[in-house]
């Protein structure tokens, strides 16, 4: 970590002198050659009323940009900074000068005689430990089931300036749950400003972060589905806090950061309650990046319930006449002529309509299917448990060739003179299949229309199916062909 907080110095002092001063700090001065540290100077003045609260200046007798770290994880810049020490001890403050010459560092131990605890009744720790009576402590965890929990925005080195904001990109709900980014958490106890970091063994970060924790010997990193990288890194037992009340501004001890590496142990505290806490990193390992967080406690941190879906009997119907069908049916794995507006190629037995829908398996895929989802409901299967069509199964599809299968577990490798209808539970997704109820009717007739329906009473108790699935020439080969039907319904 020290590579890591020498690098951070550095890049924080080139920002200084590029983008981070104001004009008039360069126009009122020359900055001229670079100091020495027995030519600094700084004073330590306790607040008269509160010593544990020490303003520190600079007294240094040259001009020059100053920045403070306070010995007790806490850092500041400017010509004057305070700093709050709720615990007796030694502190160890530095200050550093940068000019245009180059900079210089001068350490001054202070005594803190007494503990403030006072100094911790401010409701920033209130709400991030809940509280001095709290014994256990207070978990946050990535409030991993709503968008915006973890974003980026431009940090302090993007030609535009930093924003407050992840302007340029919000995860949304469980977006990173393949990778260990959810697996962290962290619990923060008032008594002994004391966070314990619990993880699953990996931090989760980017290219950049990783090749920073690689030159700090954690080389150890996967490719996540998720993307970017997870790396080895297993916390310590236990590090320290501190807050910058003033500020706003939360500082972790020993490197420790939030399960995601960007180079900082220091955070912004953008809003926090009982119940939420938004932080700001500014990366140093790519300044150019903020990242953002939204953590919740860990009891809060619960997938919500699926709403439970009513039942309804709602008749579907439709003929394809129209260029917008009212029954629209999605395609898995369908071939490019697969249309719902097609000019009936056998206008005759019994089907005189002019319009069809063409269907076509494509060649080398397994699982062509269409399929309807309803929305919002479940299907009432209590009477609305038939449906209908017409087919037609054209003669000049190839049912002799022997194809390629998905699996052994496949009997036929033949295209067929077939249409199935199944239901199933949408709800499940990739897995809906498992729930499934299909009528097959195979070996039909070629070159005419046939009537059809599918009747599922005997299912009539389920209430959970919500999807519909049609399927020609039979699943599981890779052979392909040409299938049409019409009149669609789905009725009592």
């Amino acid at each position: 970590m020290k590579n890591i907080l020498k690098t951070g110095i550095m890049m924080a002092m080139a920002s200084l002198l590029f983008v981070a001063c104001e004009p008039q700090e360069f126009d009122d001065y020359d900055l001229g050659s670079a100091p020495q540290s027995e030519q600094l100077s700084f004073s330590v003045n306790p607040k008269a009323d509160q010593p544990n609260v020490i303003a520190f200046s600079n007294t240094t007798d040259r001009p020059g940009i100053a920045t403070w770290t306070f010995g007790n994880g806490a850092s500041g810049k400017g010509q004057s900074a305070t700093s709050e020490y709720p615990f007796a001890g030694s502190y160890d403050v530095t200050m550093t000068l940068v000019t245009d010459g180059g900079a210089a560092t001068f350490t001054k131990t202070i005594e803190v005689a007494e503990d403030d605890l006072s100094l911790l009744q401010n409701p920033l720790y209130t709400a991030l430990t809940g509280g001095a009576d709290n014994a256990e402590g207070k978990t946050w965890v990535f409030d991993q089931y709503n968008g915006g929990h973890f974003g980026v925005g431009p940090g302090e080195a993007f030609a535009d300036g930093p924003t407050m904001t992840a302007d340029w990109w919000n995860a949304g709900a469980n977006d990173k749950l393949e990778c260990s980014l959810y697996t962290n958490k962290f619990t923060f106890k008032q008594v002994g400003v004391e966070m314990i970091w619990e993880n699953n063994g990996f931090v989760y970060t980017n290219g950049a972060g990783a090749a920073a924790l690689a030159d700090m010997g954690y080389t150890n990193a996967v490719v996540p589905p998720a993307g970017d990288l997870d790396v080895e890194y297993s916390p310590n037992a236990s590090y320290n806090f501190s807050l910058v009340t003033s500020d706003s501004t939360l500082i972790l001890s020993d490197g420790a950061f939030f399960g995601h590496y960007a180079g900082t142990s220091t955070y912004k505290i953008l809003s926090i309650s009982e119940n939420e806490m938004y932080l700001r990193a500014q990366s140093t390992v790519e300044p150019v990046n903020a990242w953002y967080y939204r953590l919740i406690p860990e009891e809060l941190n619960v997938e919500p319930e699926e709403p439970e879906l009513p039942l309804e009997a709602n008749p579907l119907s439709e003929d394809f006449e129209s260029e917008t069908p009212s029954v629209v049916f999605a395609t898995e794995a369908m071939g490019d002529r697969t249309n719902a507006h097609y000019q009936n190629p056998a206008p005759f037995n019994g089907n005189q309509s002019d319009y069809v829908y063409l269907y076509e398996k494509k060649a080398g895929e397994f699982y062509s299917n269409i399929s309807y989802v309803a929305q919002d409901y479940k299907f009432d299967l209590t009477t609305q448990n038939k449906i209908s069509l017409q087919v037609f199964i054209p003669s000049y599809n190839d049912y002799t060739t022997e194809n390629n299968v998905a699996g052994e577990w496949i009997a036929n490798n033949q295209l067929q003179a077939s249409i199935a209808v199944k239901l199933q539970n949408n709800d499940l997704g990739g897995s809906a299949w498992e729930t499934q109820t299909e009528i097959l009717e195979t070996g039909l007739e070629t070159g005419k229309w046939i009537e059809l329906t599918f009747d599922f009473s005997h299912v009539a108790d389920r209430e959970d199916y919500n999807k519909i699935v049609i399927q020609f020439g039979t699943e599981g080969h890779d052979g392909g062909g040409i299938f049409f039907f019409d009149d669609f319904e789905f009725h009592e």
